[in-house]
């Protein structure tokens, strides 16, 4: 049973005009899917043959969005927004998005999650128009290995990808790896060699039950022991000393420091207790964790003609209503509907 206000436990919401949720974590992190649309087929994330994308009504226009996030910035108390996909480099006009994003006071910290493909040739365009950080998704170093995993001979691109960034200014730039048993799970070490000599900022991901196969299985997962185990073997890893605060991963100093190297370990080592995120899908559905079973549609508030503050209210209401946790480690654990790159990272 939900009481009044939603909370599981029945519980009365507080007066404030933030994002809390009934274990008193408040949400300040925005992410923010432009589109389901890929470039890329990764076997973990998606069929051969894609998905059936959002039709173009049903996703939410430039204005829609610049309208939500001014509600989050201004009312919520969000302070860091992240475009996802699908690729968030498909979406048009995404520079006039960070560009309003960016205008909205008090001014929050724009980030994107991409996979790279065409970011060379934009990301000047991006840091020009408010960007402050990427994070460029890469598996591999082997462009066998990449066309393997990703179903496309595009490796060459992400690399140019990354150089263009950090030249551009989008720093820390940050790579995110997933590791797959049998496929690329021998690359931890060279990927983080390879971040090491370009001033990248590795993260290491363990791969989450969100594939719309359904074929996730935890036996063939890597998990953060295992990363932290194959790193172990050439590098002297020791935990760093900034604090971890909401920050998904775990941080090591690598040789002593000051490089460091990231685990995120979602599954084996759930970090649900300090989570800020809330989220936001292309086509205007709320969702108050990535595993959530329920959503919220704010498209249909907004083309209905409610207020700010109506939106306002839905939102907190929606984040009020928070589990404690994904329970992915639990009995019964069924995905969501939605994919991941339906869903956004």
């Amino acid at each position: 049973m939900r009481g009044p206000a939603g909370a599981p436990d029945g519980s009365v919401r507080p007066d404030t005009p933030a994002l809390v949720d009934s274990f008193g974590r408040i949400a300040t992190d925005l992410r923010v899917s432009l589109t389901d649309r890929c470039n890329l087929r990764c076997t973990y994330c998606m069929p051969a043959e894609g998905l059936d994308w959002l039709a173009g009504p049903d996703v939410l226009t430039t204005a829609e969005l610049l309208r939500l996030l001014d509600v989050a910035v201004t009312r919520l108390g969000v302070t860091d927004v992240r475009f996802t996909g699908g690729e968030p480099l498909l979406r048009k006009g995404l520079e006039e998005l960070i560009e309003g994003t960016a205008a909205l006071r008090p001014r929050a910290r724009i980030s994107m999650t991409t996979n790279g493909i065409g970011l060379a040739r934009r990301a000047g365009r991006l840091r020009a128009a408010g960007l402050d950080r990427i994070n460029v998704s890469l598996d591999t170093l082997d462009p066998r290995r990449f066309a393997e995993i990703t179903r496309r001979d595009r490796l060459a691109d992400v690399l140019a990808g990354l150089a263009a960034a950090r030249a551009a200014g989008l720093a820390p730039v940050k790579v995110n790896a997933v590791l797959l048993r049998g496929i690329n799970d021998d690359e931890a070490v060279p990927l983080l060699r390879f971040c090491l000599e370009h001033d990248y900022h590795l993260r290491f991901i363990e791969q989450m039950p969100l594939d719309p196969q359904h074929g996730w299985n935890r036996a063939e997962m890597i998990t953060a022991a295992e990363i932290l185990d194959r790193l172990g073997a050439a590098f002297e890893l020791t935990p760093s000393h900034t604090p971890r605060g909401a920050a998904p991963a775990e941080r090591w100093l690598v040789d002593g420091g000051p490089a460091e190297v990231g685990v995120i370990g979602s599954v084996t080592r759930p970090f649900c207790e300090a989570c800020d995120r809330t989220r936001l899908t292309a086509d205007g559905a709320l969702r108050n964790c990535l595993f959530s079973q329920s959503e919220t549609d704010l498209r249909g508030l907004l083309r209905g003609g409610a207020s700010d503050e109506d939106l306002a209210g839905a939102w907190r209401a929606t984040m009020w209503a928070k589990l404690a946790g994904h329970r992915i480690n639990e009995a019964g654990f069924a995905q969501p509907i939605r994919p991941m790159s339906a869903i956004g990272g």
